[in-house]
């Protein structure tokens, strides 16, 4: 019979039956502590040189300053009429026109006191001109215009440098390029930009269970889930993901495929780190520049990091929940800082607890929630189990319970993070 997992009472305390074992249980890493390991592990590339079409999404790697202004001349804001405004202070008026100026005409042009020049939205102002009169206020005229409505000086004009002044900083290092940003780097005549590029990231998964997703299943073997569900992650944190055939709970083949990897700036493993018999990971690269920790966290308690042969390594448990929210709490902040987003976190919210919830004891907890904003509350999203995969699917945050709480009754306050 199956049923969901119920934690154990909290450990004795110093001088009750038991205090003897749990002085020789290694002491088990703060959420924190392996926050910092993991941070410190992932370092930023080398900016580099792209062009516009292919900067979207990156991150500014320096600040940007402007070559022109914006407008580069003053021009007219609408299809209309450029005019002295002293010579419409009376309407309705009559006018001779005397010039048709187009967006793009570029000769200078004089406007001669008692005139107008019929001219179009962005089209250039001629010198001598301070007004626009829209073509709705007019009899749209070619020859002479009559005028309805008057204008003061600087009327529908658009004055050289009111955006954007030549010499001004207009997007700062961090920012991260979207459409506007991309179009205000076209329109000061920029083509390529600084950027920082991303990460580019090996993701393996381990385990002689594994089958790649299409293939038959055979007695006890499982899909490997892990390997895309990480490298999409990635993707959705802004890296580059190549995900690497899985391989067995061999050493010998984990370190030939290692070996074959070539140049990542950060290899994540899934699997082969707890306490079996047959963890590869930990068994491959123990004593190898990663270490092995217990982190004190639920789900995701075995954790390991650290540099192997030059490369950081970032092993990550294998049950499905647990390798995804170690990715949220651990590596996803660490990447995108490394990769220069401003906003590395997840935006988190405070709300109430729907329902009451236990939690392991000394152990931060994460569950999948499920929020109603407009109440102010979140529920829980399946059980506390690190193979409820489709609870997580299913969740749009995760509870952040604290180290010291082993009961949460309804109404208490919790902070959710926001999930995509």
């Amino acid at each position: 019979m199956c049923a969901e997992y119920v934690y154990p009472r909290p450990p004795p305390q110093p001088g009750q039956q038991g205090d003897r074992d749990m002085r020789q249980q290694p002491e088990l890493r703060s959420v924190s502590q392996h926050q910092r390991i993991v941070a410190d592990l992932i370092r930023r590339r080398a900016p580099v040189v792209a062009g516009l079409a292919s900067a979207f999404g990156r991150v500014l790697a320096d600040d940007v300053t402007a070559p022109i202004p914006l407008p580069l001349f003053d021009n007219s804001a609408m299809d209309g009429y450029a005019v002295r405004a002293v010579d419409v202070v009376r309407v309705p008026t009559q006018l001779p026109v005397v010039e048709d100026i187009p967006a793009g005409r570029g000769e200078g042009l004089v406007l001669t006191p008692g005139t107008a020049h019929r001219v179009m939205t962005g089209a250039p102002m001629p010198a001598g001109a301070d007004a626009v009169i829209p073509m709705e206020s007019t009899d749209g005229g070619t020859a002479v215009v009559r005028i309805h409505d008057g204008a003061t000086a600087g009327n529908f004009v658009r004055c050289a440098g009111v955006d954007v002044r030549k010499g001004d900083v207009i997007l700062r290092a961090g920012t991260v390029l979207g459409a506007p940003q991309i179009g205000l780097l076209a329109a000061v005549g920029m083509t390529t930009v600084g950027v920082v590029p991303p990460l580019r990231v090996a993701v393996l998964s381990t385990g002689t269970e594994l089958v790649r997703p299409g293939q038959p299943l055979r007695s006890g073997q499982i899909y490997d889930s892990n390997s895309i569900m990480l490298a999409t992650a990635l993707r959705g944190a802004g890296a580059h993901a190549d995900t690497v055939h899985f391989v067995s709970d061999d050493v010998a083949q984990f370190n030939a495929t290692f070996a074959q990897l070539g140049d990542y700036d950060l290899v994540l493993t899934s699997g082969g780190v707890s306490a079996g018999a047959y963890e590869v990971v930990k068994d491959a690269l123990s004593g190898h520049g990663v270490e092995f920790a217990k982190v004190a966290m639920q789900p995701g308690m075995p954790q390991g990091a650290g540099s192997y042969e030059g490369i950081p390594v970032v092993a990550l448990p294998g049950n499905p929940v647990s390798s995804l929210v170690s990715f949220e709490v651990f590596v996803r902040p660490a990447v995108r800082t490394a990769m220069g987003y401003r906003k590395a976190l997840r935006d988190r919210v405070t709300v109430r607890l729907a329902e009451p919830l236990d939690a392991p004891p000394e152990k931060r907890q994460f569950r999948r929630g499920s929020l109603d904003l407009p109440s102010g509350t979140v529920s829980l999203a399946g059980p506390a189990g690190s193979h409820f995969l489709g609870s997580l699917a299913g969740a749009d945050c995760l509870i952040d319970v604290p180290e010291d709480a082993t009961r949460m009754e309804a109404g208490a306050t919790v902070s959710a993070w926001l999930l995509d």
